[in-house]
């Protein structure tokens, strides 16, 4: 079991509570990205450079993918694909997905999409801020108790 990083645009403080909460648990965490990630000198902690290309890195992570793994990542898409596989999702702003929200997310997501296609531009979602980071930190607390790395 592992956690895996959609690390192109995760967000630096949450790679930051990444890190110290695999410090704190030995849990195995890698990063997959199509730049290069730079992660801190401690053995269960990689990064994953693959080329560029759309999708690329959501490709990799699903493919490597086991049962029972948390990916973390705000890519709608890519939550369906790793709740299908029996892993789990969680944003970076906190929220864990399920596979009871996560058909309805993915159409508003589409809709947006459409409405941004024919030039409806909304606001946009606001910056990550001080709730969120520690919603974050909350959720990956509670699969981590629920999850504990194996012994090595």
């Amino acid at each position: 079991m592992q956690i895996w990083v959609d690390a192109d645009a995760c967000p630096v403080t949450v790679k930051q509570i990444l890190f110290k909460a695999a410090k704190r648990t030995g849990m195995a965490i890698t990063l997959v990205a199509n730049q290069p990630v730079s992660v801190p000198r401690v053995a269960h902690i990689t990064a994953i450079q693959v080329s560029p290309g759309f999708d690329v890195a959501d490709n990799e992570i699903v493919r490597r993918l086991a049962a029972g793994d948390l990916v973390i990542t705000a890519d709608i898409p890519l939550a369906a694909e790793v709740i299908e596989k029996g892993g789990a999702a969680l944003s970076p702003r906190g929220e864990m997905f399920s596979a009871d929200d996560i058909a309805a997310k993915k159409t508003m997501r589409d809709f947006m999409d459409t409405l941004r296609a024919s030039g409806i531009h909304g606001p946009g979602q606001a910056a990550l801020g001080d709730k969120d980071r520690q919603a974050f930190a909350n959720a990956l607390d509670r699969w981590l108790a629920k999850n504990p790395p194996a012994p090595v």
